[in-house]
């Protein structure tokens, strides 16, 4: 099974988890941590820009439509897709900073969907949500990124090839 065959399984089983455990665990507040978004940005993170818009479209659009969609139809994927290229470039010209730009778009991924919401006339963004959700979306998904990121990106690339370490002395030919 190829690595992008192999992520599309690994986030339908984050989709189920999200759904029937994250949704409902009680948490303190309205919130809870997006781990289809922390998906798509650990994929972009290992694949770089265009797969990550591509992958964050097709994720979002997959996740617009599965039950509880609350939300405008195709919202996720504008979200996941705009996360997932910007994740991806980050990573492109800094490859260094993955763990940063993974943090950075946990935060991002909450902000980019409440601006976009508003942009498209979703009437359940509005103060309350600026002020209680999203700040409780920004921690929760802060918390959850550096596990899941790191598990996506494993996945996705591959075990790490390991540096054999050679002993000087091996080293030295002799004459």
């Amino acid at each position: 099974m190829g690595r992008n065959a192999l992520f599309v399984v690994l986030f339908l089983g984050v989709m189920i988890v999200q759904v029937t455990v994250v949704n409902r665990l009680p948490l303190p507040g309205q919130a809870a941590p997006d781990l289809a978004l922390l998906t798509v940005v650990g994929y972009a993170l290992a694949r770089g820009a265009a797969a990550g818009a591509v992958m964050g479209f097709a994720a979002g659009l997959l996740s617009d439509l599965l039950p509880p969609a609350a939300h405008l139809l195709g919202h996720n994927a504008l979200v996941f897709c705009l996360v997932g290229f910007l994740a991806g470039r980050a990573v492109e010209s800094r490859p260094s900073a993955g763990p940063l730009v993974a943090l950075a778009c946990a935060v991002a991924g909450p902000v980019v969907a409440l601006v976009t919401g508003a942009l498209v006339g979703d009437p359940r963004t509005g103060v309350s949500m600026l002020t209680e959700v999203l700040p409780q979306a920004m921690v929760y998904n802060l918390i959850a990124a550096p596990p899941v990121v790191w598990m996506v990106r494993r996945i996705v690339r591959g075990p790490e090839p390991r540096s054999i370490q050679v002993p000087r002395h091996v080293m030295r030919s002799r004459v």
